[in-house]
């Protein structure tokens, strides 16, 4: 798998467990009771380790719990990772490659092992306030597995709204998304989360 495809497949297991905990740590539960649908744009920025100009891309997330998600890159080069709950399905159109896993087998102890839904962050990670900067409130969570692939995931909030992620990847890699125009509990098509491979492209995994 190459570098961007891992970063998509970060981001994307990253995704639900981090949103499930919007606020702080102690509105967790409230926020899993009460948050069925999210929808918003996002800016990313993958920075390497060397620090040179970073990546810079655009794109739309939805997730509907449990266990279904939309990645979307739009611009510059559009991408895509689809969750149906069963799958998560990676599409590169410049490639003309899928790559394919089961979800609950995807990345180990990753955060793509809580794509189901399930209560159990803490499980998985050792979580801890961050203190105050750019305006947000941030926690940072810290897998307890050494294969997950990443060193940590820091989280920002403004009230009880995800704003902000950062992921540091075990190569060294940053990456930065800004979240906004924000929707809770959206009508989401079913179709957003279902994912049929396009004619002529490689599917690989399956």
């Amino acid at each position: 798998m190459n570098i961007t495809h891992r970063i998509l497949s970060l981001v994307a297991g990253a995704l639900l467990p981090v949103l499930a905990q919007a606020g702080a740590i102690d509105q967790l539960h409230d926020f899993l009771k009460n948050t069925k649908t999210l929808k918003a744009d996002f800016a990313q920025a993958v920075i390497a380790k060397n620090g040179r100009k970073p990546q810079q891309s655009s794109g739309v997330v939805a997730i509907a719990r449990p266990g279904k998600l939309r990645w979307e890159i739009q611009k510059p080069f559009p991408q895509l990772v689809v969750g149906d709950g069963e799958k998560i399905w990676i599409h590169d159109p410049e490639l003309q490659q899928v790559t394919v896993r089961k979800a609950g087998q995807a990345i180990g102890g990753s955060p793509a092992a809580l794509l189901s839904g399930s209560n159990e962050l803490e499980k998985n990670f050792t979580l801890k306030e961050a203190g105050e900067a750019e305006g947000l409130n941030w926690i940072e969570a810290t897998p307890k597995v050494s294969d997950s692939g990443f060193e940590r995931v820091r989280l920002g909030f403004s009230g009880s709204d995800l704003k902000a992620m950062e992921l540091l990847d075990s190569f060294g890699q940053t990456t930065l998304i800004h979240f906004s125009r924000l929707e809770r509990n959206p009508a989401l098509p079913a179709a957003t989360f279902r994912f049929v491979p396009p004619a002529g492209v490689d599917v690989v995994g399956e």
